[in-house]
Parts: structure tokens; sequence; C-alpha cells
């Protein structure tokens, strides 16, 4: 698709924005996965892992507000790329911390952020190694920038791409419920994406972090899929109707997909292992010229 000089980026949008940046960057011979997946993936001297690269940001009045507690908007901050290398089947190892700061920010309030920080990085063994501190623009607000490297061994790898028409959609735990606080105290699903992909290997997976609206039609167009979804079988957070499950984003929870033989298998063992998570099938994936419902809304950036 071609655009105008003048076109902005609000008028595209981000999903086509990064479509537009990302389509001719060259990628080496040892890059299993590029742009376009939760993390990237990259060979390394190990014949049985890969590593898992991955940068997300935060920024004070988009993500958190300026009454958010310091400790919890550290911690988000980190939460975030553990949880996008949970959807890719890793563990985390190493992170780097780019904080862009108005230079009038408390010197307490920023240490605060990091107590959030290594305890996000504290509970899932992950050392912070380093990072950038610079300053913001004139009357520029406060962000953070996590980069993040993980392992996962080379046969439990989950990418968004492997999905077929037929198989099953689930997701773990409840949606929606972000706008009232629960994206500052999610808990990034490691532990259960390890046992997944070790246990029963989705086909395609990802974390929700925009919406199920936004998210589910990014798995199913990477898999070459359509899909059908149960909308009242979405299981909501306390307080949160259909809408909010679909678009509030930030639930950082599992959505994958797997075959139907393995159903009763993962469903019975899962229940065995993570009495205290939901696991809910929501649908399948269709064939490509399948949206059913047609979804709308989710977070968008521009």
């Amino acid at each position: 698709m071609q655009y105008k000089k003048a076109s902005k980026i609000s008028d595209i949008g981000e999903d086509s924005f990064i479509d537009l940046v990302t389509k001719k960057l060259i990628s080496g011979k040892d890059v299993i996965a590029a742009a376009g997946d939760d993390c990237a993936v990259i060979k390394n001297h190990s014949k049985d892992s890969y590593t898992l690269l991955k940068t997300d940001s935060i920024v004070e009045g988009i993500h958190y507000l300026t009454t958010d507690t310091p400790q919890a908007v550290g911690y988000k901050a980190m939460a975030r790329s553990i949880s996008d290398i949970a959807a890719m089947g890793g563990t985390p190892q190493y992170a780097l911390v780019t904080l862009i700061l108005n230079p009038k920010s408390k010197i307490s309030y920023l240490q605060s952020i990091y107590r959030g920080l290594t305890k996000a990085a504290s509970k899932f063994k992950i050392s912070i190694v380093g990072g950038e501190t610079t300053r913001a623009g004139k009357n520029s607000t406060n962000s953070i920038s996590i980069s993040m490297t993980g392992t996962v061994p080379k046969n439990q790898c989950c990418f968004r791409t492997k999905g077929k028409p037929g198989q099953l959609l689930y997701v773990t735990g409840r949606l929606g419920g972000s706008l009232k606080g629960k994206h500052l105290k999610f808990i990034p699903r490691i532990k259960e994406a390890n046992w997944l992909v070790k246990k029963f290997k989705p086909t395609a997976m990802m974390d929700l972090s925009d919406g199920l609206a936004s998210d589910l039609p990014k798995l199913a167009k990477a898999s070459n899929c359509g899909y059908e979804i149960n909308l009242d079988a979405l299981p909501k957070s306390r307080g949160s109707d259909i809408k909010s499950a679909l678009s509030d984003g930030e639930d950082y929870e599992l959505l994958f997909s797997i075959s139907p033989q393995k159903s009763h298998a993962l469903e019975k063992n899962w229940g065995n292992c993570f009495s205290n998570l939901k696991l809910t099938q929501i649908g399948a994936l269709r064939s490509s010229n399948i949206h059913s419902p047609k979804l709308e809304g989710g977070w968008q950036h521009f």
C-alpha cells in the first residue's frame, strides 16, 4: 500500500505502521523470528535452545497515571516484558532498564519505581544488568523501557504462526478489569506457559496485551487463519462485561491454539496443576475468510 508523504501515523494506525517500516528489514541467518511475534528468536551457541529478545516501554499518562503508586509502576514495566517471554514458552534471564525522566521528578519517587522493578525481577530470577538514564524534553513525561533476554528450548518455542483451521482457542485467567487497576498487579504466566509447551505444545500462542478484540485477529492472521469465538464463553473478571473482556486490554493472559485431540487431557491436567487459574475454551481457528464475530476495539496506540 502506498502512502502520501504528508500521511501521519495516526492516519494509518499502529499495525500498518509496523508493517510499513519492518517489511524490508534485513535479518541474518541466525534469526529464527524477527518482528511480528512476541519476541525475536535468535540462534545461539547451544544446539538445544534459542535466545529470546524483547523490548517494551511504558509512558506516564498512557500506561500509568501520576496517581499510581511508583512501586506498582516499576513492577508493571518489568512484568510486561516477562509476559512476552512467557508467550514464547521461554524463561527470562537478563534485563536492561532505560529511564527517560523529567528533571523535576523526585528522587524518592524514582527509588520506589526501582523497588517495583526489582520486585518483579526477583520473583522471576531476572538479573538487572544495566541500562540508560536520559532527560525528557521540555514539559515531557517520564517513561520506562525494558530490554530483556530469555532462553527457550528449541522444541518448546511457541510462535504465532503455526495455528491451523479447526484447532481450538483457549485463554488463561479472566479478561477485563485493567481500567480498574488490574494492569498494575498481574502475574506473568511464565510457570503456566512453561508447563504448556512441555506437556501440550500449543500450535500458536501470544499474550493478551491490547485486548482480545485486537490480539485474536493478530494471532489468526499470523497463522493465515480466521476464527470463530463464543462471546458468552469469555471468562470475565469480576465487574466486567463482554465489552470490557474484549477491549479493556492489558490482561497479560495467554491466548493459544491447540489440536482438538489434546483438549480433554489438557483441561483435565490443567485443573490438577493450576486449580486457582481458570482455563477456558473460547472458540476455534477457522479458514481465513471467517471472522465470527467481527471484533472491534482493544487498545490502539494511534
